[in-house]
């Protein structure tokens, strides 16, 4: 057994079972359920074909119904298992009129039997309908939407991390009047909903000729006062005389930011940029306010694209909704072990 697997089957009564071993496994395997279930229920789903979206009751996996080239028929044609009197057989069908099906046998195709439909079930295998993934690439401008996220969430990230670095550096390392004032107010900030600065927001990106380009979704949002103050806090733990002494070596200001402050702070910027990354890429509400040509739009608007008014495209939904979710799925799995670390750097609860 692997060191992994003992560590997951331990139990508290050593080689016998403790009732609390069984209340403890039952409730990990609940949460696991409740946590990862809907996930998986999705990318499963992403590879169902309309029509089996559509089915009631719903199953796990995708499965798509076999078919057969049946002499005298130009297309091929979905098979069934009939169950009646006359014993159980798979036939093709040729029409199906109300409650009455029209079927043959593949062998004897010229005897046209009528089955009610009650008495037959699809005769289906598990397939993938990768129809889903390839077509929004393909036929839309899904691989346009997509670079359009990624220049918006790297060019996003990477300004952020300048930006409130600099500004808890200052906030953190240098003495000045009015300091905690502006520590206080930018925390104030915090409470302050996208909402509520939607209209002055959109009037200033208007006015400079921002609209409908992929700097207006950028930049707007990349002084974000949960950074500063996490930061801040970081950069607090870093001791003074460090500094000092980097500054009696005739260190200047950026080199000591760059040099020293930027690398020690680096568990704090990992959990920053994991946050940036998330934000941005899942960002909907602001870059449809702002773009509204196609060319422009990005990952999350373009998604909107297949929720018509009267006609939802969830085959294609649900594939591109996977899709959405890998870049923040592999940006956290590469950089979670900053975030322990980041985090109890900066004295949050």
């Amino acid at each position: 057994m692997t060191r992994a697997g003992a560590f997951l089957l331990r139990r508290r009564g050593g080689a016998s079972w403790h009732w609390t071993d069984v209340v403890t496994f039952l409730w990990l395997s609940a949460g696991v359920i409740i946590m990862f279930g809907p996930a998986l229920w999705l990318v499963l789903s992403s590879f169902k074909s309309p029509a089996q979206l559509s089915e009631f009751p719903p199953t796990m996996l995708p499965y798509e119904a076999r078919t057969v080239l049946v002499e005298g028929y130009d297309k091929p044609l979905a098979l069934f298992i009939v169950t009646d009197e006359a014993g159980t057989r798979t036939l093709a069908e040729v029409r199906r009129v109300g409650t009455v099906a029209q079927m043959v046998d593949p062998a004897n195709p010229d005897e046209v039997q009528k089955i009610n439909i009650a008495n037959r079930t699809p005769d289906r295998a598990i397939g993938f309908s990768w129809g889903n993934y390839l077509d929004p690439f393909l036929r839309f401008d899904f691989l346009k939407y997509t670079m359009n996220s990624v220049f918006v969430t790297l060019v996003a990230t990477l300004i952020t991390l300048l930006t409130n670095s600099m500004a808890a550096f200052a906030l953190s390392k240098y003495e000045f009047r009015g300091r905690s004032a502006v520590v206080v107010l930018i925390i104030a900030t915090l409470m302050i909903p996208l909402s509520v600065i939607l209209v002055p927001l959109y009037s200033i990106v208007s006015a400079v000729g921002l609209m409908n380009t992929l700097w207006g979704v950028i930049l707007p949002t990349v002084a974000t006062p949960t950074g500063v103050f996490l930061l801040r806090q970081y950069m607090l733990t870093i001791p003074d005389e460090l500094l000092e002494a980097a500054r009696m070596d005739h260190a200047s200001e950026w080199q000591i930011y760059w040099r020293i402050v930027l690398p020690l702070t680096a568990p704090a910027l990992a959990v920053l940029a994991i946050f940036s990354v998330v934000w941005r890429w899942n960002d909907f509400l602001w870059p449809l306010i702002v773009l509204s040509r196609q060319e422009v739009y990005t990952l999350q608007v373009g998604l909107n694209a297949y929720a018509g008014e009267l006609n939802v495209q969830w085959h294609y939904l649900l594939a591109m909704t996977v899709i959405t979710m890998i870049p923040v799925v592999l940006v956290f799995i590469f950089l979670q072990r900053f975030i322990t670390a980041g985090i109890a750097g900066t004295g949050l609860k």
